[in-house]
């Protein structure tokens, strides 16, 4: 396959990604009052701060699922090299439940990977497509004690 066949491929990928995640993130939903997985369970998305050496700060949104009572996301390649690059790491910022939460950990989770691709084949039908982009980052989401843990 040609080189501007693959970037064509992933640019049309990156469109439809957009497009089920505008589409999601949409639907107005309740004020989670603090940080309880068991209520984010039926979210769609989440957002998360980075901030770059060179970008500075980024909003990513992403999908999410919750297992055993921790938040997980599955981050394509842009979310994560923003990941990767980011200045407060291990902690992001997180928008979930109508809230903000500000020091929340984010780790990379390698034994959840398959766990966590099946639930978002699950909960989301569309990842059809979305599961075939690269996705090299699976992490578990936490906040640490004072940023609205229980």
């Amino acid at each position: 396959m040609r080189h501007w066949q693959r970037q064509h491929i992933r640019s049309v990928w990156l469109l439809v990604t957009l497009a089920v995640l505008a589409a999601t993130g949409c639907a107005p939903h309740a004020v989670v009052p603090n940080w309880d997985p068991a209520a984010f369970r039926e979210l769609d998305t989440l957002e998360f701060l980075t901030v770059g050496p060179e970008e500075g700060p980024h909003w990513s949104t992403v999908w999410l699922v919750v297992l055993d009572g921790q938040v997980y996301v599955r981050l394509g390649s842009r979310a994560a090299g923003r990941m990767q690059e980011n200045k407060t790491a291990p902690f992001v910022a997180v928008r979930i439940g109508g809230r903000e939460y500000e020091h929340v950990r984010a780790e990379e989770t390698k034994p959840m990977i398959d766990r966590v691709h099946a639930a978002m084949a699950e909960k989301y039908p569309t990842d059809l497509f979305v599961r075939y982009v690269t996705h090299p980052l699976t992490m578990r989401f936490a906040p640490e004690t004072g940023a609205g843990a229980p």
